[in-house]
């Protein structure tokens, strides 16, 4: 039985969406959110992990009264078995995104790529040290070019651990040595994965877990590390920067074009081509004052990151943008795009794009992008939007006047330089901050939007609650956006709404009290961060021991699910909004939990509450700094010159 429609308010959080939600009903146009209500209850086998079809004996269902499937499998195994595979996806996923970039990278480095270059070659350096690449008195190209085989190594290797992972902390690290999770290469962990998920291959659940975060591990440390790192070279490392994020963003009077997906090597391109001279008079002659280039999901951090492009939406704003009536072309690479998006706009006027092969959908115009000439190949997919803005109607144009400004760019680089400056960048003042309580710990919030609960309603809420008790927070993808569209990602929502002692520190620095890292991918950003400020002292020795805790509010990708193991792994606690596929087998929910938390230091709790999430992420932090022995009152004391000196 199909479920009542919910009211827009009931659906999404930000006027904007409300907006469209009711536009879309008055154009009589079907969204996520009425395929959604239209769905009914979802499958009890389903979400309890127990539905098993991995082979045609089945698909056999676990009950009571029927406890094995036909092979004989039990829930535990079944359970374990789908959660492994989640993980295999979301690790394929944001790992071919690295391994997408790198094998762009050694082309650069080969000198056989005419449009891309290394951007940042202070980071090029930066990271060839981390893998004890000797820079000194070498070309660019030459050093490039080790890093790229190093990297497409990793992906490789059948015999030796990741090489990445020794970016981590040394007892880390050894953690993941004595619970024999430490992964070998990324390629080999997806594929042994899968052999060990057939049928009548590993049927013991601990096993197939310790296979899912040894995979996860691969992809954290591995792929996704190798993503962020490449970008940063390629594209630059993002630095703080202003912009404005929802469907406000859309302008009625230019060519408006969405980039949408996740690898930025296309919208990068894209980027630089709406500036071309020959562009902006091609958009004149077309009749109109410009193009206007915007995004959505995480190819929009991407371009925000690093050059302030205006953000319309996250994930669930994909079908309400091309409703606005406004949006000459949405072109889409992988991850995260709705198949529905063609029979949106067949509504409207817009053309929907791919440009990936691995990417087709029905209904779209495929126009593979040419990256061995990338800038020509991005100039012909503006021209073609601007030839579509002839046919835009205006009777169907309804832009929401909803925009927040924001600050984005906080990677580690940039931090450490807000920290300390030019000669002294650091996160000693950070530790420091931390130590004396001023802001009582870290927490990451990550992940995507779920249709299951009210759009952006989680992360915003528990941001808000978070900061009011003086804790920093760390944003990635599509949550980090929900924060934009909120008003949370400036520094004046420190002076509004954080606690004294967070509200101090983000005033002396000029940061907001939510720091926007980047893409999904570059969750490893926040890794990264965490492992400073185990290296600058004074918060324990491994990850594990730092007062930091990951939430996931409003995950619903495969890609959430590796992340977040590979987060547990580390040794942080991730909170879940929403629960995993799991609740069919106890041993499987205790594992990943309560003895997860044993092994590695961190473990999953469900918590579908907000404001209850928000108490126990309190505890947790509290505990940590309990076990520190830093809870104790310090008396603040004005420092002079003298003592600033000795610091």
């Amino acid at each position: 039985m199909a479920k009542e429609a919910r009211k827009p308010e009931e659906l999404v959080s930000d006027p904007a969406s409300v907006e469209m939600i009711i536009k879309s009903q008055n154009d009589c146009i079907e969204t996520c959110f009425t395929r959604a209500d239209a769905q009914g209850a979802s499958c009890k086998f389903g979400t309890q992990g127990v539905c098993c079809k991995i082979c045609h004996m089945g698909p056999c269902r676990i009950t009571p009264k029927s406890p094995r499937g036909a092979c004989g499998a039990d829930a535990d195994t079944i359970v374990a078995r789908n959660f492994l595979r989640e993980v295999v996806g979301g690790t394929a996923a944001h790992s071919d995104h690295g391994r997408h970039l790198v094998l762009r990278f050694k082309k650069i480095a080969e000198g056989k790529e005419p449009d891309y270059k290394i951007t940042d070659v202070k980071a090029l350096h930066r990271i060839a040290g981390k893998y004890g690449i000797k820079t000194q008195g070498r070309e660019v190209n030459d050093i490039a070019l080790e890093l790229a085989n190093i990297f497409i190594s990793e992906f490789t290797s059948q015999e030796e651990a990741l090489k990445t992972l020794d970016q981590a902390p040394e007892k880390t690290h050894a953690v993941w040595k004595n619970e024999k999770i430490e992964p070998f290469g990324i390629d080999r962990m997806v594929v042994e994965s899968m052999h060990r998920t057939h049928m009548g291959v590993d049927h013991d659940y601990r096993n197939l877990l310790d296979m899912a975060f040894r995979t996860s591990l691969a992809d954290g440390w591995g792929g996704s590390q190798i993503a962020t790192q490449i970008s940063d070279i390629m594209f630059g490392t993002p630095e703080p920067i202003r912009s404005n994020a929802n469907l406000g963003v859309l302008e009625e009077k230019k060519v408006n074009i969405i980039v949408h997906g996740h690898e930025p090597a296309l919208s990068e391109m894209l980027a630089a081509a709406v500036y071309d001279p020959e562009i902006k008079e091609y958009a004149k002659s077309a009749g109109a004052e410009g193009v206007n280039l915007a995004g959505l999901c995480c190819t929009a951090n991407e371009i925000l990151m690093r050059r302030g492009i205006s953000v319309a939406g996250n994930f669930l704003q994909q079908e309400l943008a091309i409703i606005t009536g406004a949006v000459e072309m949405m072109v889409v690479d992988v991850q995260c795009v709705m198949p529905s998006l063609p029979e949106v706009a067949k509504s409207y006027h817009t053309k929907i794009v791919s440009t990936t092969d691995i990417a087709k959908t029905i209904g779209a115009i495929h126009m593979e992008f040419d990256e061995d000439h990338a800038y020509d190949s991005a100039k012909n997919l503006i021209k073609m939007a601007i030839d579509n803005f002839k046919n835009r109607d205006p009777k169907k144009v309804q832009i929401p006047k909803f925009k927040q400004p924001l600050i984005a760019g906080f990677s580690v680089e940039a931090i450490r330089y807000m920290l300390g400056g030019e000669f002294r960048a650091s996160f000693r003042p950070l530790n420091d901050a931390i130590i004396q309580g001023r802001i009582r710990g870290v927490c990451g919030i990550v992940g995507c939007n779920n249709i299951k609960t009210k759009t952006d309603s989680y992360i915003n809420t528990i941001t808000k609650e978070l900061i009011k008790r003086n804790v920093l927070i760390l944003k990635t993808g599509c949550a980090a956006q929900a924060s934009a569209k909120a008003g949370q990602l400036t520094p004046e929502a420190a002076l509004e709404g954080a606690g004294q002692g967070l509200r101090e520190v983000c005033e002396t620095v000029g940061i907001p009290p939510v720091l926007h890292m980047g893409s999904c991918v570059d969750n490893t950003r926040i890794l990264e961060a965490a492992t400073e400020i185990v290296y600058e002292g004074g918060l324990g020795d491994c990850i594990a021991k730092v007062p930091a805790v990951g939430v996931a509010p409003e995950w619903m990708s495969e890609k959430a699910v590796a992340i977040g193991c590979y987060f547990v792994a580390s040794g942080v606690d991730v909170i879940l909004g929403q629960p995993f596929h799991i609740s069919g087998s106890e041993n499987v929910t205790n594992y990943l939990g309560d003895e997860a938390r044993k092994r590695f230091g961190g473990g999953f709790i469900y918590i579908p509450d907000p404001m209850e999430a928000v108490e126990k992420i309190m505890s947790l932090i509290e505990d940590a700094r309990e076990k520190l022995g830093i809870n104790k009152k310090t008396e603040r004391k004005l420092l002079d010159m003298k003592d600033r000196r000795a610091i």
